[in-house]
């Protein structure tokens, strides 16, 4: 096992890039099951999810090939397998859209509940709502998602609640389903966009995505093509609330702005100086920062996987801040490491009431979850003295080359095996 090192107090300057979308990949890379043909996809960010999926692709029966650093071909033509590992498909919660993509292609799904990040119940019931009203047979047993049907017909379906995930693999399911399915309150957010964008680049026939009603008419078959994955909205939210806790001047490069206004809006809400590009960011803050509320909310709202990095950002502004979890239930179990740094946070149920502090100390961390994780390393990063954040397999799932492209902005931070001891971490790091 690994852990980070980090000597904290350090202003970053410089320019990072953004990587491809990991909310995206995670349901286009599965999409690609039901292309029968060679699917170039583009923008790949090298997280481990990534490799997951390349690896139960292959394990199907697909040929995965890396074209360069951040392309890969996936030709799915010899899939035969409805049938996904248990042990794989538990280590991401992504993982749940091979349902929706192996019932549209073979009208048939064995598939494991999901993993990925624990911070509350996360039931998958409006997925298989939407299964079944497109004519599916729904059985589940000892952990396994058995989905079968003599043929997908289109229909209507109303989601109770804007889920992404339901959005998405009822979309998968209804692409080749006969005639026309309808999803009322669909979720909006932008990597919803882009699974439909490269559904469409394929040969589906979908509309509507971004609104709350998508209109999916099927089509007989999917074919070959390539795609270009959008940036991780969450990525570029992470470097802005990291520049603007840490303090200097950072360019966040290769985003779309649109997607990045709640966060900038709150975050200049809090003194913190941002300017706009047509494909960047540049974040700067050179005065104390001001107390905010934040409440998590559907797209175009505040996003619930920037509310962690936003937690760690305004324990260090002047005042009291409110945080409310719209989204999830316990999506506040990182705090205990917050505090262990010296932060000030009371929860109530899905409320966190923030008292702003003078600064960090550093100290030993775990990360429990992939944000939690980063908001353990904005902390460090902006604490005075050295801090040591284990659990960083989390961490990784959702960020590519963190270390390289943190060094590059000035941080000091090094990863070291959770079995390496030294009395002075402070010289490891230099």
């Amino acid at each position: 096992m690994e852990k980070y090192i980090i000597k904290g107090g350090k202003k970053l300057y410089g320019e990072v890039e953004i990587s491809g979308g990991k909310n995206a990949v995670g349901a286009i890379i599965p999409a690609a099951v039901m292309v029968q043909g060679i699917c170039t996809i583009e923008n790949v960010p090298s997280i481990s999810d990534v490799k997951w999926f390349i690896e139960i692709l292959t394990y199907m029966g697909a040929k995965v090939t890396y074209l360069n650093k951040t392309t890969i071909q996936i030709d799915s033509t010899n899939i035969n397998s409805y049938i996904a590992d248990y042990e794989q498909v538990r280590k991401m919660r992504a993982s749940y859209y091979l349902m929706g993509a192996l019932l549209s292609r073979f009208n048939n799904a064995k598939v494991g509940l999901p993993g990925g990040c624990n911070f509350g119940d996360r039931p998958i019931d409006l997925h298989i709502k939407g299964f079944e009203l497109l004519g599916a047979n729904v059985v589940m047993e000892h952990g396994i998602v058995n989905i079968s049907a003599e043929k997908l017909t289109g229909t209507s379906v109303y989601l109770d609640i804007a889920s992404v995930g339901a959005t998405i693999n009822i979309m998968l399911a209804a692409v080749r389903a006969e005639g026309q399915t309808i999803i009322e309150n669909a979720a909006k957010e932008p990597h919803i966009v882009d699974v439909a964008n490269f559904l469409n680049a394929m040969g589906a026939d979908i509309k509507g995505a971004g609104t709350d009603i998508i209109k999916i008419k099927g089509v007989d078959q999917l074919y070959g093509g390539t795609y270009t994955i959008i940036p991780d909205q969450i990525e570029a939210g992470t470097y802005m609330a990291l520049a603007a806790a840490v303090g200097g001047k950072v360019t966040v490069k290769n985003i779309i702005p649109k997607h990045m206004e709640s966060i900038s809006a709150k975050l200049s809400e809090a003194g913190v100086d941002i300017e706009e590009f047509d494909d960047s960011i540049i974040v700067s803050r050179t005065k104390p920062l001001n107390k905010v509320n934040i409440k998590t909310l559907p797209y175009p709202g505040f996003p619930t996987d920037m509310q962690p990095q936003m937690t760690a950002l305004l324990c260090l502004a002047k005042g009291t801040s409110i945080i409310t979890e719209g989204i999830f239930d316990h999506r506040f179990r990182y705090v205990d490491e917050l505090r262990r740094l010296g932060a000030k946070l009371e929860v109530d149920g899905k409320v966190c009431i923030v008292e702003g502090i003078d600064n960090y100390l550093g100290a030993v961390v775990h990360a429990c979850d992939l944000r939690a994780g980063i908001a353990l390393v904005i902390a460090g990063l902006a604490a005075e003295g050295i801090t040591e954040v284990q659990g960083i397999e989390h961490i990784e799932r959702g960020y590519e080359e963190l270390l390289s492209k943190l060094q590059a902005l000035g941080a000091s931070i090094k990863k070291i095996s959770t079995n390496e001891t030294g009395k002075n971490l402070n010289n490891m790091i230099g």
